[in-house]
């Protein structure tokens, strides 16, 4: 045990860069929901990764980005910088098109923490060619002193041990600080409202999602091994609400089957889930009712 490693490690970038896939990979389990669309993951999650020589903890936070015109976007925003403090490495990353404005600017907040940084370029598998890849390394090598730069597939992932012992190269040497068999600090009352959540971006319109938030009012299992669940989709506006459910209850009923099979993979048993659409005006804009849907820094 004098030689295992232990440590933080802040996944961080603009949104949209892959950091959720990343973790869920590195994990070997999605405890993170990913979709297409920015902005999808909005708090901060552990995941715990533990081998013989070294237990990872990866931060993956929201993407760090300059829209912040709503309450909840400054939490967001508040959530990816305070999630950098007291980590003992940061992945910065991001993909093959290369440095954005977005991404200098997250990169700057990133920098000014003075830990140490590997670059991920991530989205590789995209590159028609990979000649692109050495003068985006040359001009990212004279931005910082990365201690790695790293080109990567967050999505086809193909060497996941030889990156893991990569990252514990860097992390300090100390026992596990987490149970062997936990993956996540998240619980699966947490994780059942994400679900829900990411069906959201996944089915519905551009902007909607963005004006949604997921409550969830009761989590019990049943003398029957059926673990039932009610969630509550918040949403802005009384137009939206009727988006949501859809014609004769045809949308809704699509978002909760799809969330129910995430859920029986994640929890590993049945699960009975009822979803209702309700209003409440403002939420987004409203530090306390950000709060009570479960919105904070940490």
């Amino acid at each position: 045990m004098s030689n295992h490693k232990f440590g933080y490690v802040a996944l961080v970038g603009s949104p949209n860069v892959g950091k959720s896939t990343l973790l869920n990979q590195l994990v070997g389990q999605k405890i993170s929901i990913i979709s297409r669309r920015p902005q999808t993951t909005r708090h901060r999650i552990l995941g715990i990764c533990s081998q013989p020589d070294y237990q990872l903890v990866f931060v993956d936070t929201p993407g760090i980005h300059s829209d912040q015109k709503k309450s909840l976007n400054r939490v967001i925003n508040r959530t990816a910088i305070t999630s950098m403090t007291d980590v003992d490495l940061i992945i910065f990353m991001i993909d093959q098109k290369g440095w954005t404005v977005e991404m200098r600017d997250a990169f700057e907040k990133a920098k000014s923490k003075s830990t140490p940084i590997m670059l991920f370029i991530n989205k590789i598998d995209k590159l028609k060619n990979k000649a692109e890849l050495l003068p985006l390394i040359e001009r990212s090598s004279k931005l910082h002193s990365f201690v790695d730069i790293v080109p990567v597939s967050a999505l086809k992932m193909k060497d996941r041990e030889g990156l893991l012992n990569l990252i514990a190269r860097h992390l300090p040497p100390g026992p596990p600080g987490f149970p062997e068999e936990q993956i996540t600090d998240r619980s699966q009352r947490f994780m059942a409202s994400e679900f829900v959540r990411e069906q959201t971006f996944l089915a519905l319109g551009q902007e909607l999602p963005y004006s949604i938030a997921v409550e969830i009012s009761k989590f019990q299992e049943g003398d029957n091994g059926v673990l039932n669940i009610d969630a509550v989709i918040w949403v802005e506006k009384t137009s939206q609400k009727s988006i949501v459910i859809g014609r004769e209850g045809q949308q809704l009923k699509l978002l909760g089957s799809r969330a129910r099979v995430q859920m029986e993979k994640a929890f590993v048993q049945k699960v009975y889930l009822n979803l209702w659409v309700k209003v409440k005006k403002g939420w987004g804009d409203q530090e306390n009712l950000l709060r009570s849907l479960g919105y904070s820094e940490d």
